[in-house]
């Protein structure tokens, strides 16, 4: 069964064929592959032929003389042709400007050079002493088992 494709579609499909191999052949990009020489004229010669390059319908629309990866195909040829080049993930694309990223090292007022901290604990003493001497420290005096105390309270008295 013959498919009904649009003549003027037919048509286009046929000019960007036969104008991706023109380009190729003025010589402004890389030289054009055997397999994508081959692939042109294949292509063009089935357009011309059956008026669609395909035959499966999963692969592209009815109506359309080539299917999507045939056009995507074609369209990669152009470009090489053209001298543009591909463009996909082999090149990634670089930022415009410098990412925005605070120095923390910035918010801290440099002073005159400060000693070396000595290691080990320091003693931190509250806010509201104004006395610099440390406090003495107390020690309680542990005597043999700890006391047991009992707190009443809480019981409603159903014992």
């Amino acid at each position: 069964m013959a498919r009904e494709i649009d003549e003027r579609k037919k048509h286009k499909a046929l000019r960007k064929l036969r104008k991706a191999a023109q380009l190729a052949e003025l010589g402004q990009g890389p030289a054009l592959s055997d397999w994508e020489k081959q692939f042109l004229e294949e292509v063009e010669a089935r357009v011309e032929t059956y008026g669609s390059a395909f035959a499966d319908m999963d692969k592209g629309a009815l109506d359309e003389p080539l299917s999507a990866l045939q056009s995507q195909k074609l369209r990669e040829i152009n470009k090489k042709a053209r001298g543009k080049g591909r463009t996909g993930f082999a090149k990634s694309a670089k930022p415009k400007h410098p990412p925005r990223v605070r120095q923390i090292d910035d918010d801290i007022e440099r002073g005159p050079a400060e000693p070396p901290a000595a290691t080990g604990p320091r003693l931190v003493l509250p806010a509201d002493s104004g006395d610099p001497s440390p406090a003495p420290l107390r020690r309680q005096r542990v005597s043999g088992k700890p006391k047991l105390r009992v707190i009443r309270g809480g019981d409603n008295g159903s014992e």
